[in-house]
């Protein structure tokens, strides 16, 4: 049986995440998630997809995020929050499949789920600051600047 989108999400936010500490093999990470998820090697590969899929894009993700952060430097935002971000912006900025407004939904219930209250405001803001102003006059830096 094939996961619903949120637990779908919910396993890419994870996945991307523990990219941030470590490298494991495709197969060691399919096969933690199949076993702490209880899904199947189908939807965790296509999780780990996704996951490579956000990893081609992170340059351009990451300068989009420096851009739209006012009150932080990328360097501040904690790793919760800047997983939840790429991956929202990934699927504002690369996925036709997903509406924007779905994509900031779930990321702002991504945030009550994995992080604090207050960073479910924080990504709301930034992810709406780049679909309200489109991304025509974010830069795409090889580092996120410091704003």
């Amino acid at each position: 049986m094939p996961l619903p989108q949120q637990k779908f999400r919910e396993a890419v936010f994870q996945i991307l995440y523990s990219q941030d500490f470590a490298v494991g093999s495709e197969e060691d990470i399919i096969a933690l998630m199949m076993k702490e998820l209880q899904a199947t090697r189908k939807a965790m590969g296509e999780a780990y997809a996704r996951v490579q899929a956000v990893m081609a894009h992170l340059e351009e993700i990451d300068g989009q995020i420096a851009f739209a952060s006012t009150e932080y430097s990328f360097d501040r935002i904690s790793r919760v929050e800047k997983t939840i971000l790429r991956l929202g912006l990934f699927e504002i900025l690369f996925d036709e499949n997903i509406h924007a407004k779905v994509a900031i939904a779930e990321a702002v219930r991504l945030c009550r789920k994995f992080g604090t209250p207050e960073s479910s405001q924080f990504v709301n803001a930034i992810l709406d600051a780049v679909f309200k102003n489109g991304t025509e006059n974010a830069p795409i830096t090889a580092e996120p600047q410091l704003i």
